[in-house]
């Protein structure tokens, strides 16, 4: 195996499903994993901080998104309905 000079192996756990979605965009890029943990490491020391937002939701929302993924709460609209209650907004 050859390694690039200044390069380690580092072993990670990855969610299987974010990590097959995640390797076809860097692809786009031409990255593969490791240059996009790169990237990340560098985002990250260069701003000595997580380079994007990460919103931690408080206890009423936790429970909003708990209630919408067990179909609680929730009732049909239709389109047209929508689409009056969006005009409403826009008009306000």
């Amino acid at each position: 195996m050859i390694t690039a000079p200044n390069k380690v192996k580092t072993n990670l756990y990855l969610d299987v499903k974010m990590k097959e979605q995640a390797l076809p965009l860097f692809k786009k890029y031409g990255f593969d994993l490791s240059d996009a943990f790169n990237i990340f490491l560098t985002k990250t020391v260069a701003k000595q901080a997580i380079p994007f937002n990460i919103d931690v939701p408080n206890q009423e929302t936790i429970e909003a998104m708990q209630d919408s993924q067990n179909g609680i709460g929730l009732e049909e609209i239709t389109f047209e309905q929508l689409k009056k209650d969006m005009k409403k907004c826009i008009v306000n």
